[in-house]
Formats: structure tokens, C-alpha cells, sequence
């Protein structure tokens, strides 16, 4: 009885002070905060409301001991827990937004910087109810402010990563008094926090990650972007990379079950990059969905996913705009009154959107703003319980991107078309006075150059009396048997111990004008505890085969995944097809010398590389 009594105490004073500020004003709430290194800005996104601007109250107060300024937002309240980022690089050195007051309700963004930085230089954009912070004169105008969402590019000069000190809330045991109340009213409590050292990817924190029935919901904080995705097989599994991603250590190589047949893992594939995979044999069903803030994703089944449950308001296309961004890269922009959510699934000639709680538009006034452009043919349709399908045909090696207004009430859909060129001299087939001639070949068939590094004079690398040219020969010869039993045409740049110098290797692969060339290495290094396998590319076009062959064959031997390198190596830059390296292993590592000599890696390495091979032309060719 007492208790109950202190509990309906507890509710009586929350229902009287909600009440109170309820009538007391009209509260501006921020929903996130993201800072985007890339472009010096903070963003600060709120749900819709009728509040008037409050760009005009905002006024930036400076302070020394330490340098640094703040600004308060009043009639606003913050829903997410108060932030604090601690920048190791550049001239912000800490970040703080936090609940200055409640009565009345303010909100304050502190920055803490060092000489570089003139607070000169801030300057503040609203765009609807969102506050974008500019930090430095930069080229976002009074425009939409838009994340990147999804890219067809696998590596970007807008990659990077931060050095970054930020404050978490602690999880608390929903077992006290206080917690009930909060947990019933879905309010903020007091909360504890902790500091996490990162090397954080500016762009997104991944931090939490639930199964659903048929797919799985990301959450974190930043914007996500979505990389082009990867189909794999044996077993079937579609592949999701995102860039400028960190991924919480607590969810890391984690299997998590979608239901009975399908399962999801997500890793940290590289320093700036996470990879999700998910096991499923409907991998052409899998497709992204964003939610209107860019936080949170889920990649789901989109046939046997309920699309009322993805979004609480309707919403409807209101203006249509293109961009020409220069000779080969046009703009499709969307506008809509409320915030939209959207599906993306990628083809090879076409992007189609899903948006989800749309539900009019104008099919005239689209097909006139987009006629005479790269989107004239795209469409635009209302499908029943679904929403509108937007459709923009591409070319087939054409670069498109997406990009999320951070009001989330615009779509814009980049498409960068490839130059066409004419050939040049070491495209021809006349390159070699007396080319091999191939006595095997027969139209249809995909064509493979395997390259087995070094032979005869040619060494290679050297480590207890092996040689790096007997491995990479031993093992290219099994990758040919493997893919001529799988029907490929296969020519081989030396098939015995011979000494073949790189520009013959090249013009052997122009000469028979294949699909992909593959070499075949072993490592080696001055430090003879090293071990573990990576690909090299360096053509642009190189990089999804890299990619492909990469994972299955890092997941098939037992030795560290390094990773991708983009790496100018003469004979995967001077062929003109997709082409790559392998290092198999190092040669240098006694332990791992021993496993590259026997049969069993021999053999696994072998195998790996052609399912590597096989997926890359189910997927792309």
C-alpha cells in the first residue's frame, strides 16, 4: 500500500508539471544530433511543429579560459541523452549539447576550440524545424542539407575517420521506483554517463542492432550510408557495406537469427567501414530501408514486410527539380511536406524507390521537370499499400547516389554517366607480334587470365629454402583446373616454370581480351610474426571483383583478414579489365609457410578464389 501511494505521489507531481510546461509554451523537440566533420556542421533535427524560427534568438556568446562559445535555443528540449565529443584533430576540440534548464526549457551548445578557429565563422541554417550549424564558410548554402544514403562507389575520397572521445548513458536497471515511472511515461531520467575512446567514423555510430521477423533494424547515431550491395553463395547471403561506420564492440561478429532459416552478422570490416551479412536464399527480396531522421535503417524483406508499421503520417510530393552538376553528372530532387520513408533497391540499369508514406503526386509536372535530362525515361506510380515506386533508369556502368534532406522532406538521386573513350593502342588486339593462339575457345564462355607470379630466373619471394614461385604456380594451376570444370575459358600467363616479365603478362591478357584477370602471390615481410591474406586493386572498375573474390577467400582459410589495398602494381594497372592481386599468405611466417605448402591450403585457397571468381560474374557480368 505505501508503495502504491508513493507511486501515484510520483505520477501526480509528473502529470502536474507536464501540465504545466504543456501550457506554459510550445516546446521545439530535437530529436538527434549528428557532426559531419566533412563539411563543418552540426545538425540538429527536430520534429515538425508549429513553433516560429528560432534562428533569431540564437545569439553566440564567446568566453575564454577556456576559448570557446555557446548558444542557447530556448522553448527546446533535447530527447536523446545530452552529448559530449572530444575531438583529437582539427580546431574544435570538444563539442557539448546538453538540457541547460527546464524552467524554462533550453537547450545549450557549447564549443571548445583552439587559435585556428575564428567563432567569427559560425553562422546558423534553418531548414524546417532542423538547425544546421556551419562551422566555417563552406558551400552549403541555404539549400537542403542532404546525406549521402546510398552510393554505387565501394571507396571514396570521402572516407575518413576521427579520433573521438563521446559520453554515453549507462544502462540503468529498470527495477526502482523512479525507473517504473520513467519507463511508463518513456521520459528521461537523470542518467549516468561514460566516457568511450573511438576512433569513431564521423559519419555513424553503430551501436545496437535488433532481428525482426523478416528482417533486421539498425540503430545508431550520424546518417548512414549504404554501399552497392554483394551477393555471395554457398551458402546464399546478401552483403551490405557501410562506409564511415564504427560498430559497437559489444554487437560485433554476433549471429543473430531472423527466423529459422535466415540469420544476420555484422563486423567491423575495416578501420572505416562495416559490413553486414545476411543469410538467406531470398536475397533479392533484401533491400534498405531509411527512416526520415537517417539514423536508424532496416534492411528487411520488402514482400513480407508490413509497410504500415514503417511510418506514424502520410505525406505527398509537392516539387520536382534536376541539377546539372557538371558534363556527365546530373540531379533528380524531390520535395515532399513531411518527412518521407524510403526503401531503395539497386539493379544494374535501374534504382527503384519505394517511398512508403507517399501517396500523391504530380505524374505532369515530374515527366516536364525531367524531360531533356538523364531522367527522362525514369517513371514515377502509386502502388496500393505500399506507397509511390520511383523508377530512373541508368546506364549499365553508370555511378548513382542518394541522398536524404536533413529535414527529411527531400530525395535526390545523382547519376554520373562513364566517359565514352575511344581505344587506344594497348586495347587492340594487334599489341603482340606472335600472339598464343587458344585452340579452346568458344563463344558465350566468360574468360579468366590467371596470372601465376614470378617463375624460372624469377624467384619471388624466398623463406627456409621454398621458393614464392613454386606456390603461386602450384595454385594458379588448381584455380584453372577448377574453373575449366565450371566452364570458364581460362588462359594462363606461364603454365611451367618459366620466366615471363610483366609487360608479356599484360599483352598475353590484351591478346585474349578476357573478362578479369586474377595474379596469384605470396607475401612477405622483415617482421616474421606477420601473417594473413589481402587483395590489391587499382582501377576503379577492379574494385567490386577485389571485393568478391576477397571474401570468399579470406572466410576460407584460417589466417587474418587484411584487407583491401588500392596498390600500383604494374600488372593489374596496365590491364584493361577488371584485375587483381592476390597474396595468398606470407612466406616469411614459418608457421604459415608450412600451411602454404601443404595441399590442404593449396587446395582451399584454389577453391576460394574460383567461387570468389564464379560470384563476382553472377553478380555483376
Amino acid at each position: 500500500m505505501k508503495k502504491l501511494l508513493i507511486i501515484l505521489s510520483f505520477l501526480f507531481i509528473y502529470l502536474f508539471t507536464f501540465v504545466q510546461n504543456v501550457c506554459a509554451e510550445e516546446l521545439y523537440k530535437f530529436t538527434s544530433a549528428n557532426f559531419d566533420t566533412s563539411n563543418s556542421v552540426i545538425v540538429l533535427a527536430a520534429q515538425d511543429t508549429q513553433a516560429s524560427s528560432v534562428l533569431s534568438n540564437i545569439k553566440l556568446v564567446k568566453m575564454e579560459n577556456p576559448s570557446r562559445v555557446y548558444f542557447d535555443i530556448d522553448s527546446s528540449i533535447i530527447t536523446f541523452p545530452k552529448q559530449d565529443w572530444v575531438f583529437n584533430s582539427g580546431n574544435i576540440k570538444e563539442v557539448k549539447i546538453n538540457q541547460f534548464s527546464t524552467n524554462p526549457n533550453t537547450v545549450r551548445v557549447v564549443l571548445y576550440y583552439d587559435n585556428g578557429f575564428n567563432p567569427n565563422d559560425v553562422s546558423f541554417i534553418r531548414i524546417k524545424n532542423n538547425i544546421i550549424i556551419k562551422l566555417k564558410n563552406s558551400n552549403i548554402g541555404d539549400n537542403d542539407y542532404f546525406h549521402n544514403t546510398y552510393r554505387d562507389e565501394h571507396s571514396s575520397s570521402s572516407d575518413f575517420y576521427e579520433y573521438l572521445t563521446i559520453t554515453t548513458p549507462v544502462a540503468q536497471s529498470e527495477e526502482t521506483l523512479v525507473g517504473q515511472i520513467h519507463e511508463a511515461f518513456n521520459t528521461q531520467a537523470e542518467q549516468i554517463m561514460e566516457k568511450k575512446e573511438l576512433k569513431l567514423n564521423t559519419k555513424y555510430y553503430l551501436n545496437n542492432i535488433t532481428p525482426k521477423q523478416n528482417g533486421v533494424l539498425l540503430n545508431g547515431f550520424g546518417s548512414v550510408t549504404i554501399e552497392k550491395p554483394m551477393i555471395l553463395y554457398n551458402p546464399t547471403r546478401i552483403v551490405y557495406d557501410l562506409p564511415n561506420t564504427l560498430v559497437d564492440m559489444k554487437i560485433r561478429n554476433k549471429e543473430y537469427r531472423i527466423n529459422e532459416t535466415e540469420s544476420v552478422k555484422i563486423g567491423q570490416f575495416s578501420v572505416n567501414k562495416a559490413r553486414i551479412v545476411i543469410t538467406t536464399d531470398a536475397v533479392s527480396d533484401y533491400i534498405p530501408i531509411y527512416s526520415s531522421d537517417n539514423q536508424s535503417l532496416i534492411i528487411a524483406n520488402y514482400k513480407k514486410t508490413n509497410n504500415s508499421t514503417l511510418y506514424n503520417s502520410s505525406s505527398n510530393a509537392i516539387a520536382y527539380s534536376k541539377e546539372k552538376n557538371d558534363a556527365l553528372t546530373e540531379s533528380m530532387i524531390i520535395k515532399f511536406d513531411s518527412p518521407i520513408v524510403h526503401g531503395l533497391d539497386r539493379y544494374h540499369d535501374k534504382i527503384i524507390l519505394y517511398l512508403y508514406n507517399v501517396s500523391k503526386y504530380s505524374d505532369e509536372n515530374f515527366k516536364n521537370t525531367f524531360k531533356n535530362s538523364f531522367f527522362n525515361n525514369a517513371t514515377i506510380e502509386l502502388m496500393p499499400k505500399i506507397g509511390l515506386k520511383l523508377t530512373v533508369p541508368t546506364e549499365q556502368d553508370a555511378i548513382a547516389s542518394t541522398y536524404l534532406g536533413a529535414d527529411g522532406r527531400s530525395i535526390k538521386i545523382t547519376v554520373k554517366q562513364v566517359q565514352k573513350k575511344e581505344p587506344s593502342l594497348s586495347e587492340t588486339k594487334s599489341i603482340m607480334l606472335n600472339p598464343p593462339v587458344n585452340t579452346n575457345v568458344s563463344k558465350g564462355k566468360k574468360k579468366v587470365v590467371i596470372d601465376a607470379g614470378h617463375g624460372g630466373s624469377d624467384v619471388g619471394a624466398v623463406g627456409g629454402g621454398t621458393y614464392e614461385k613454386d606456390i603461386t604456380l602450384d595454385v594458379s594451376k588448381r584455380v584453372e583446373a577448377i574453373l575449366k570444370q565450371k566452364g570458364y575459358q581460362v588462359l594462363m600467363t606461364r603454365d611451367d616454370d618459366t620466366y615471363v616479365s610483366l609487360q608479356d603478362r599484360v599483352s598475353i591478357s590484351e591478346n585474349f581480351n578476357p573478362d578479369i584477370f586474377v595474379s596469384i602471390h605470396v607475401n612477405s615481410s622483415v617482421r616474421p610474426e606477420i601473417t594473413g591474406v589481402e587483395t590489391h586493386y587499382y582501377h576503379q572498375e577492379s574494385m567490386s571483383l577485389a571485393q568478391t573474390v576477397h571474401s570468399s577467400f579470406a572466410s576460407a582459410v584460417q589466417s587474418p583478414n587484411r584487407g583491401l589495398f588500392k596498390s600500383k602494381f604494374y600488372v593489374i594497372n596496365h590491364t584493361t579489365c577488371p584485375a587483381i592481386l592476390v597474396e595468398i599468405g606470407f612466406i616469411s611466417n614459418s608457421s604459415e609457410r608450412a600451411q602454404l605448402v601443404s595441399d590442404k591450403r593449396k587446395q582451399a585457397t584454389a577453391k576460394s578464389i574460383a567461387d570468389g571468381i564464379e560470384n563476382y560474374f553472377k553478380q555483376y557480368k
